[in-house]
């Protein structure tokens, strides 16, 4: 197995602000990685303390989405390649192959990853530090 446990949880928010402040204030979040300015869609990695993040997307949409929604599930991989082959291999669907790219932060951050969908839909991606 190359996979290492979960890296992040991901949601957009109609709030962008007002959420990164929630989550720094109220849960201890740190921001870690953050790209975009405003005007344009912004995102945030906000270190949970444990090696995990909360990625934050601004850009929700005005009306109410579902109480609990997530964008998708991140898990750490080694190997991302080979852990989404598995996944296929064993049933999940393909919603994106896996691609090599930089995160757009100062210093870019150079990463692989890939997107799978379980059986019941659910977005689960694999995400690989270069």
């Amino acid at each position: 197995m190359t996979l290492k446990g979960l890296h992040h949880i991901s949601i957009t928010v109609k709030d962008f602000d007002a959420t990164v402040e929630l989550y720094t204030k109220g849960f201890g979040f740190t921001p870690s990685v953050s790209w975009g300015s405003a005007g344009e869609r912004r995102a945030v990695m906000l270190a949970m303390g444990d090696g995990t993040f909360l990625e934050v997307f601004s850009g929700a949409e005005a009306e109410q989405q579902p109480a609990g929604l997530f964008a998708h599930i991140a898990l750490a991989s080694d190997d991302c390649d080979a852990d989404f082959q598995r996944a296929v291999d064993a049933g999940a669907s393909i919603q994106m192959e896996p691609k090599s790219l930089d995160l757009p932060s100062d210093p870019p951050i150079p990463v692989r990853i890939a997107f799978v969908k379980g059986l019941d839909g659910e977005s689960i991606e694999f995400f690989q530090y270069l």
